[in-house]
């Protein structure tokens, strides 16, 4: 089976992606374990690089299924799919997350991808609206067609709000979890250990801490990898549906389309975790510095208790099948074991910046993504 030009270069910028998304995200992996000085960062990265690619053998063989990656497949309503609208979301969502990495900003890589999907669609549909307005009524002026068409957008359901209102709940949803999470976890470690000799306790806490940051880039792994796949799934199931007119993806519901590609498309996943473990070799020292110092000085209990917090968080998240930023969930834990100490332990000067960050991610997406889409029309 040959694929056109345009899937083969939305395959490989998807993986592009993925590898950037990985050492974008090292920080959440590996700060606190850097930090505490329990790892070399090489050692931190080659560690967390193991275990994001471990996820793949939990998604498939033992949870069975990629949840998250079918969630962001429908975030946009099918007939608003083209590879043109994929191609430019991926380019809109890699622009943003490496100026956000150059200014060592842990903006969320998972938020940009999902804001340039989106964008790169409701620019296709306005495109189309518009076109057939202005075929319908050409008597209408410029700015009358352009007020028809975003009306009729409006009311084409080519967002899928049943998917896409859970990931912006848990913009928020997320870093709170983490936070209550990592308080609780906390309390109770300091509760068990509160007669213990500081000196042995930390030595166990640095040893514990390796299997925290384990678990924390386990579930890295499983949430961020998918997003990916779910993007190069999107892009198969047009291929098959619409440009084969393959009887089997046609005849088959949609809402089980995914679940058939991820049989048979096994590679897909598999690449996309493989992508994002390198990729966290690769390191994001930038960003690492911002996790790892600049929220709260974080000890080696705490980083237990962060990265236990985050990976819980993220494999209930990933349980439900709701795609959440990894940045987000790490930065809402470190912010609740800061919190244990004093209120003033956490540096809110910065937690602020980041929370921009977060509520810029999506839509700055979506516009670079809108004005991609324009710009690949332009020039085809």
């Amino acid at each position: 089976m040959e694929f056109p030009i345009l899937l083969i270069v939305i395959i490989a910028l998807a993986l592009i992606f993925d590898y950037i998304n990985g050492f974008h995200d090292a920080a959440n992996s590996i700060a606190t374990i850097v930090s505490t000085k329990v790892l070399t960062p090489f050692q931190a990265v080659l560690w967390a690089a193991l275990w994001n690619f471990a996820a793949f053998f939990l998604a498939a063989y033992v949870i069975g299924e990629f949840k998250i990656g079918n969630t962001i497949a429908k975030t946009v309503n099918e007939n608003f799919i083209t590879l043109e609208v994929i191609f430019s979301g991926l380019v809109a969502a890699i622009a943003w997350n490496l100026l956000t990495w150059w200014f060592g900003i842990p903006s969320s890589s998972s938020h940009t991808l999902i804001g340039g999907f989106l964008g790169a669609a409701l620019m296709h549909a306005f495109m189309m609206d518009y076109h057939s307005v202005a075929a319908a009524q050409p008597e209408l002026g410029f700015f009358d067609t352009l007020k028809h068409a975003f009306h009729q957008v409006t009311s084409q359901d080519v967002v899928k709000f049943n998917k896409v209102i859970p990931i912006f709940l848990f913009i928020f949803m997320a870093p709170i979890i983490g936070m209550i999470i990592s308080i609780i976890i906390t309390l109770i470690i300091v509760h068990l250990y509160k007669k213990s000799n500081p000196y042995k306790a930390d030595k166990s806490f640095k040893r514990l801490q390796l299997a925290s940051s384990a678990l924390f880039s386990l579930g890295h792994g499983l949430n961020d990898a998918q997003k990916v796949m779910g993007i190069i799934g999107a892009a198969l199931i047009y291929y098959h549906v619409e440009m084969l007119n393959d009887p089997i993806y046609v005849n088959l519901e949609s809402g089980a389309r995914f679940d058939y590609f991820a049989e048979h498309y096994l590679w897909v996943p598999l690449v996309s975790f493989l992508a994002i473990g390198l990729g966290t070799m690769s390191g994001g020292w930038k960003i690492i510095k911002t996790m790892g110092t600049k929220i709260t000085k974080v000890t080696s209990l705490e980083g237990v208790s962060a990265e236990t917090a985050g990976a819980i968080t993220l494999f209930i998240t990933d349980h439900f099948g709701i795609p959440v930023s990894t940045t987000h969930t790490i930065t809402g834990s470190i912010i609740g074991v800061g919190l244990t100490k004093r209120v003033s332990a956490v540096r809110w000067g910065i937690t602020v910046s980041l929370l921009w960050a977060w509520i810029l991610t999506i839509p700055i997406s979506a516009i670079v993504a809108g004005v991609t889409y324009l710009l690949v029309r332009f020039i085809s």
